[in-house]
Order: C-alpha cells, then structure tokens, then sequence
C-alpha cells in the first residue's frame, strides 16, 4: 500500500510540474487578451463622444440658443466654436474688474487679463481639426500649443488643456477620433485679441 502510494505521489509530481511549466507567463496572456479586445472604430468614436460629453468640451465649443429651459445646443453647429459672423459685444477693459473674466451669454468667447479668446472649431471640417495628424492634437491637448504646433502661441484660457496633461492614451484617441466623425462645420474662428487692445469698446 505504501509503494503504491509512492507512485501515486510520484506520477502527481510530474503532472503538476508538466502543467505548470506549459502554462504562458501571465504577462503575455494578458497581452494576447489586450490584442484581441482592442476596440473598434465604432466602440472607439462611441467612447470619444462619451469623453466629450462629460468633460463639457460643449460648454464652450458648441454655440447656443436661449430655449424654454435657457440655452441649448445647436446640433447643427455642435463643436463648431465662435461662429465666425457673430458680432463680438462691445468689451470696456476700462470697466472690467481687475483679476475677473467675462463670456459671451453662450460661452464661446471670454474677456480677461489675457484678451479675448474665442472657442476653437473643432469639427471635421478643415476651418477645424479636420487636417490635424493624432500628434497635432495631442500637443495642442496635453501641451497647450496653438492647433498642436511647435513655435506657436499658447492656447488660451479659458480652455483647461493643463487638466489633461496626463490623460491616457487610449482616451485621447478616442476623442480624437470622434472629433474627426463629427459633422464638418465650416468656420473660420476669429484671432484672439490681445489687452492692449481693449483700451475702449470691441465691435
């Protein structure tokens, strides 16, 4: 009974170790997963719009229209930024607070210490992000650079880029890649204009 035992144990033995030896490391089991899970374009445009969404990139980006309930999107100018046609209401630096900032009632131009800034077009469409490589974006995103280029001028507030500096990748290809589905807005958003041009009324 004992012998028998002992071979029992013995061919246990090697089984566990033949098992244990053919397994795959972990690592490269969770890479082969990561390959065969990496999402779609559609499941990658679908979390992009989702990422927009809840950061509030419409607050700004997207013009308004006063509603029954206050202002409301326009789906046709979504992401579109400062219509371009849009008159800019006089601006008085001689009245605005020292330290405070203003918007236009819809959100898409703000006055400050650093001027006034105007939302960015970013639709598909070439007045837009339409021509911009993912690297463009990601230096303009995380970096603060002017349409994501070396030697240009900072973006300006109020947009948060400093929030979204360590944003990861997988997210920000995404909502680079719902940018690029979106409906084509052709608008031509107006230059920023620096404080030393707000010594009187801005029309």
């Amino acid at each position: 009974m004992k012998k028998a035992n002992f071979f029992i144990a013995i061919a246990a033995g090697v089984f566990l170790f033949t098992y244990c030896t053919d397994q795959p490391p972990a690592s490269s089991t969770r890479e082969a997963n990561a390959d065969t899970t990496a999402p779609t374009q559609e499941e990658l445009v679908r979390r992009g719009e989702y990422l927009v969404a809840i950061t509030g990139c419409n607050d700004c980006h997207s013009p308004k229209r006063m509603g029954p309930k206050g202002p409301e999107l326009i789906p046709e100018l979504m992401l579109s930024g400062y219509p371009a046609e849009q008159p800019l209401p006089e601006v008085d630096a001689s009245v605005l607070p020292e330290g405070w900032a203003m918007f236009t009632p819809d959100l898409t131009a703000a006055v400050g210490p650093w001027g006034v800034s105007f939302a960015a077009n970013i639709t598909s469409h070439e007045t837009g992000i339409g021509n911009w490589t993912e690297e463009q974006f990601r230096k303009a995103f995380t970096e603060g650079k002017s349409k994501g280029l070396e030697g240009t001028r900072p973006i300006l507030p109020p947009m948060p880029w400093a929030n979204y500096i360590n944003i990861v990748d997988e997210d920000l290809k995404a909502i680079f890649a719902y940018l690029k589905s979106t409906n084509p807005v052709e608008n031509a958003v107006p230059n920023p204009i620096p404080p030393g041009e707000l010594n009187g009324p801005v029309e």
